[in-house]
């Protein structure tokens, strides 16, 4: 976890969808709310969370999971991988799943700092605005201070003409 904020969940699931192993970024994704220092056993967790709320179907023949998956204010794609893991003797089919979060349209973004001028930095604190931080989130994020960043977003609002941050997101669905 970076500054509070989870990165990419990774579970490494059994043949049966057991989780083998998972970084602890997956186990903020899911748990949250909930701190994860309570969670007495996160593998039994974890088999929980997938089977209530990855898992989209299950039959016999195919298992799906879900596309997307909403933890909190965010959301995360889900790609699933199958894998082959084994000898001719013993072959086992093992899952990876990969939460990832989800970002602002990265076309719509560099069309939106193309036609407004935006800098470089000022882009940047627009894409992480777009992904929900606050100003001391992105602060942390960039490296700079809570100041600096809503300078950055007060400069990013006079060249969109509008007087609040979710102007800006508004902008940008527009665009879309």
């Amino acid at each position: 976890m970076i500054n509070g904020h989870a990165e990419s969940g990774f579970i490494l699931l059994d043949a049966v969808l057991n989780p083998v192993a998972f970084n602890p970024e997956a186990l903020q994704i899911l748990a949250f709310p909930e701190n994860v220092e309570h969670i007495q056993r996160p593998a039994l967790f974890l088999f929980d969370k997938v089977h209530r709320s990855l898992l989209s179907n299950r039959d016999s023949e195919n298992v799906q999971f879900v596309k997307f998956y909403k933890s909190g204010k965010r959301s995360y794609n889900c790609r699933v991988f199958r894998l082959e893991c084994g000898d001719t003797i013993r072959s086992r089919n093992w899952t990876a799943l990969l939460l990832e979060r989800n970002s602002a349209n990265v076309a719509a973004l560099a069309e939106l700092a193309q036609r407004y001028d935006l800098t470089t930095r000022e882009r940047e604190v627009v894409e992480f605005l777009l992904q929900g931080m606050t100003s001391k989130e992105i602060a942390a994020r960039m490296k700079i201070s809570a100041n600096t960043v809503k300078a950055f977003l007060r400069l990013v609002m006079v060249k969109m003409n509008v007087s609040t941050r979710s102007g800006i997101v508004g902008k940008l669905t527009t665009m879309q």
